[in-house]
C-alpha cells in the first residue's frame, strides 16, 4: 500500500515537474519571441528613418551630345572641365552631366602614417571639395596615354595623366592613372566611376601605361 501511494505521489510530482517545465519553456519562448519582435521593430524603424533622412541623388543635367557621343569625347570633357587658370569658375553643370546618377569618384593614395587608402566621393562631394583649390590655384590636367578594354555596353579605361598649375609649366607636378569605368545606355556614354592614384617613389607608372 505504501509503495502504491509513493508511486502515485511520484507520478503527481512528475506531472507537476513536467507542467512547470512546460510553463517555464513557454515563458522563455515568449520572452525570446518578444525580444525578436522588438529587434525586428527596431530594424524596421531604423531602416525607415535612414531612408527618410537619406538625401536623394540628384538627377544629372542634360549633357551636350558632343561630350557624350564617344569614349574619347567624354574623357576629353572630364579633363577639359576640371582644367583652367586661377580665378576661372568651372562649368560644374557640365561636369555633372557626364556622370550617371549615383556615380563615384575614388581618390587613392598613401596615408600619413603608413599604407594606402581610398575615399569614396559622390560627384557633389568632389565638386564641393575640389572647386576652391582648382579655382584658386589654377589646374591643368591632360591625358598622354591610354589603355582601353570594352565589352558590349561597358568600358574600362586606364588614362595616364599629367597635372600642372598652368598650361605653360614645363614640368608636371603630378602624374598618375585615372581608372574610368563607363557605360553606354544605347544613346550616350556615362561615367560610372573614376578611381585614381598618383605616381610616387614606391609606385612609378609602368612603361606599358606611358605609351
Amino acid at each position: 500500500m505504501f509503495d502504491g501511494v509513493a508511486t502515485c505521489n511520484l507520478c503527481l510530482n512528475e506531472r507537476r515537474t513536467i507542467q512547470e517545465i512546460q510553463e517555464i519553456t513557454e515563458m522563455r519562448l515568449g520572452i525570446v519571441n518578444q525580444s525578436l519582435l522588438i529587434l525586428v521593430v527596431i530594424f524596421v524603424v531604423s531602416t525607415s528613418t535612414a531612408a527618410q533622412n537619406a538625401q536623394p541623388t540628384p538627377t544629372p543635367p542634360a549633357a551636350n551630345p558632343v561630350d557624350v557621343g564617344s569614349i574619347d569625347s567624354i574623357i576629353a570633357a572630364v579633363y577639359d572641365v576640371i582644367s583652367g587658370p586661377a580665378g576661372k569658375k568651372r562649368d560644374w553643370d557640365r561636369m555633372r552631366s557626364l556622370f550617371i546618377q549615383g556615380a563615384r569618384l575614388i581618390p587613392t593614395g598613401q596615408r600619413r602614417n603608413d599604407g594606402y587608402g581610398s575615399r569614396v566621393l559622390t560627384v557633389e562631394d568632389f565638386i564641393s571639395q575640389s572647386a576652391p583649390f582648382l579655382e584658386k590655384e589654377g589646374f591643368f590636367e591632360k591625358e598622354f596615354a591610354r589603355k582601353t578594354e570594352t565589352f558590349a555596353n561597358i568600358a574600362h579605361v586606364f588614362s595616364t595623366y599629367e597635372s600642372r598649375h598652368t598650361a605653360q609649366d614645363p614640368k608636371a607636378f603630378q602624374r598618375g592613372i585615372n581608372s574610368f569605368q563607363l557605360m553606354n545606355d544605347g544613346s550616350r556614354w556615362w561615367i560610372v566611376t573614376i578611381f585614381w592614384q598618383g605616381e610616387d617613389d614606391k609606385n612609378p607608372i609602368p612603361e606599358k601605361y606611358l605609351k
